[in-house]
């Protein structure tokens, strides 16, 4: 079985400006939806003090887009395996571009949340597509280690970059500017995408499963809705509700898969343990990548008062790491080995979350530039390798799902990031004494988030104002740095797990035939 991909009948085909321009077009879009899953954390003050969200509204803000990309990926990748994956990335693309006008005039926490959620919809059409499409372009495996390093590099400096864009725009705009600036880019993506890159799909994919499709969603967001409510509130009779239902739907969507003669995704590649071993490596490096990139934004604006210019450009050298380390991925694992490179990575994003225990209000911009430049290359190095390994474990015809499987751990990743580490800091946050002479509501605005407790401050004399921000300011800084411990530990004990699981486990050589 071929594919209908022309590139696929021709090992040279990877020769040539065309399929590395045709790259580019790639790198484009995964860029933007990168940048778009963390450029939101700068705003995040700006919206809140515009739209007023409580701090449950605003975690869903900032969650909601991950969740809905991560319940569709897998849907989405077998969906452009079988109509073409050029058409459901252009497709998506015209829509993604749509929805972030919306995103940028909402005008409610709710109309934000939807229109969040509807972005999610179209993210999930780019992100497999993009993965898919570089296997059908590079048949050398050497040339697309390199092609799947640059893309990597562009996924994991995208949640890096954001803050910079977001931090320049926001220096001279509104806040909806972050989403405004969508609109160019997928634009270039629409008319440079038509005439560059190659059409490729299954030549005999058979039915797209609805009940399956159904099913993805439902049991991811029903599960990771029930984490991120036990972290924040604790486990309440909904919380049990949710998580019965998310796994009950991820069970018998499972199950579904093994009967289906056509699945959605080939649940039998996770019986090979070096693919299942990527996968989870995968998923927790950007659970610690978006977790730290996120609730840093906020720290460095709202304890650390920098403006959000400044705040983008000192968690810069995340981004300088990544890259770098993303383009070394593929010669790091074939010289030295698979399982050294992603352990190597998750260690030393590990290291880089550790030391974010150490931060306050008085740590200076080198120490947290050499921090998160750390944190990077670790990030840039486990996700590219892993995502190569992934990608090479299947046939052609399955690129796509293969793809989404690799996207899902990181989506699902940022998202539970977010969720994970960020109700750890909602939940010590809230629980900081409040001082003498503060009013109750302003009390209740201020336990909300540390956005909220700046903005309420302004209604207060200047000594009590300054006491509820320096109180407010400690817990957040010590939610932080207990989310960065644990997010720490976690990297450690996932670091030693890919060790063993991707023992053995070797990067393609050679050229397909």
């Amino acid at each position: 079985m071929t594919s209908t991909d022309q590139h696929a009948k021709r090992p040279d085909a990877a020769r040539g400006p065309g399929p590395w321009l045709a790259l580019a077009v790639l790198v484009l879009a995964v860029l933007l939806v990168a940048v778009d899953a963390t450029v939101l954390g700068l705003a995040t003050p700006f919206l809140s003090e515009d739209l007023k969200p409580s701090g449950t509204q605003l975690l869903w803000i900032g969650d909601v887009y991950s969740f809905v990309i991560a319940g569709l990926l897998v849907s989405m990748g077998s969906l452009g395996d079988r109509i073409g994956r050029k058409k459901l990335l252009l497709v998506g693309a015209v829509a993604f571009g749509g929805v972030s006008v919306l995103n940028a005039y909402a005008t409610s926490p709710e109309m934000m949340i939807v229109a969040r959620a509807l972005l999610g919809v179209a993210g999930a059409t780019l992100m497999p597509s993009t993965l898919a499409l570089i296997r059908n372009i590079f048949h050398d495996a050497k040339e697309r280690s390199l092609a799947i390093g640059i893309w990597g590099a562009a996924a994991s400096a995208g949640a890096a970059v954001g803050p910079v864009v977001g931090g320049f725009l926001l220096e001279h705009f509104w806040w909806g500017s972050v989403f405004l600036i969508n609109l160019p880019v997928m634009a270039v993506l629409v008319v440079v995408g038509i005439k560059l890159l190659p059409e490729s799909k299954n030549p005999a994919p058979g039915p797209w499963d609805l009940p399956s499709v159904g099913l993805s969603l439902i049991g991811m967001a029903g599960v990771v809705y029930a984490v991120k409510e036990a972290a924040a509130h604790g486990f309440h009779w909904y919380v049990f509700a949710a998580a019965g239902v998310g796994a009950g739907a991820l069970y018998w969507f499972v199950r579904r898969q093994l009967t289906l003669p056509a699945p959605l995704l080939d649940m039998r590649l996770f019986h090979h343990r070096g693919f299942s071993g990527a996968v989870l490596a995968d998923l927790l490096t950007i659970l610690g990548l978006s977790g730290l990139v996120f609730f840093l934004s906020q720290f460095l604006q709202l304890v650390q008062l920098h403006s959000p210019l400044k705040a983008g450009l000192i968690e810069l050298p995340a981004a300088v790491g990544a890259v770098g380390a993303g383009l070394l991925a593929g010669y790091t694992a074939r010289r030295a080995s698979v399982r050294s490179a992603v352990s190597g990575g998750l260690l030393a994003l590990a290291l880089s979350l550790a030391a974010c225990t150490l931060v306050s209000a008085d740590t200076g911009v080198v120490l947290l530039g050499l921090a998160l430049f750390l944190g990077g290359m670790g990030a840039g190095m486990a996700f590219t390798v892993t995502a190569d390994v992934i990608l090479s474990s299947v046939p052609k015809e399955q690129a796509g799902a293969a793809s989404a499987v690799s996207e899902t751990a990181y989506e699902l990743g940022a998202a539970l990031g977010i969720a994970l580490l960020g109700s750890i800091v909602t939940g010590i946050y809230r629980g900081f004494t409040v001082p003498a002479g503060v009013p109750a509501a302003v009390a209740d605005a201020a336990h909300e988030s540390l956005g909220g407790a700046v903005q309420s401050a302004k209604e207060l004399s200047p000594e009590v104002s300054a006491r509820l921000l320096s109180s407010a300011q400690s817990a957040f800084t010590d939610g932080f740095q207990t989310a960065a411990a644990v997010g720490s530990a976690l990297l450690f004990a996932t670091a030693v797990a890919a060790w063993f699981m991707l023992r053995g486990q070797k990067l393609e050589d050679g050229v397909e035939h």
